[in-house]
């Protein structure tokens, strides 16, 4: 992101998205217990697609200002939002970990952990992935609009599959 901030001390702030998604994780799982896994991940991710498009928005207006001589005065909502997007990330893990052993029995629940872990191993891959290419086309907003389109998918699938009333599999 050094591209879209260039005075900003990247690196100094980096590390407080993985500490917040890490540190949240086991409160998404309380949460779950609490209100029911499906609740808390309906509602995290509403939050994490309306913040990966705000993201994206703020990307834009970042690209826009450097063009005009740059500036850095987006990079805390850039850094806030992120933290956001973490922090609905550890919750929406442990949200998910717990509709897991709602969903599934002990035989199956165990499988589907061990997939779903390493899908998430993969993403935490795809995305920087992706990520380093959009700043290289100066294209990084794109990132945040497909990821913003994803999670509202997945919004999708977890209303229609678990959260609605008279959903398959509520939990």
């Amino acid at each position: 992101m050094r591209d879209l901030f260039p005075d900003a001390r990247v690196k100094s702030y980096s590390w407080t998205c993985a500490f917040v998604g890490s540190i949240i994780r086991p409160v998404g799982g309380w949460m779950s217990d609490r209100w029911g896994g499906s609740a808390v991940t309906h509602w995290h991710t509403v939050l994490q697609t309306a913040t990966s498009f705000a993201v994206g928005i703020v990307c834009w207006k970042a690209k826009d200002k450097m063009n005009d001589g740059g500036d850095d005065s987006l990079f805390p909502w850039f850094v806030l939002l992120f933290n956001v997007l973490f922090y609905c990330t550890g919750v929406g893990n442990g949200s998910t970990f717990q509709m897991i052993g709602v969903i599934f029995d002990k035989v199956e629940g165990a499988a589907v952990l061990g997939w779903s872990s390493a899908i998430a191993s993969f993403g935490a891959f795809i995305i920087p992935a992706f990520f380093g290419v959009a700043i290289k086309q100066e294209k990084a907003e794109i990132v945040m609009y497909a990821m913003g389109a994803y999670y509202f998918s997945c919004l999708y699938m977890n209303y229609w599959y678990y959260y609605r009333k008279d959903a398959e599999k509520p939990c």
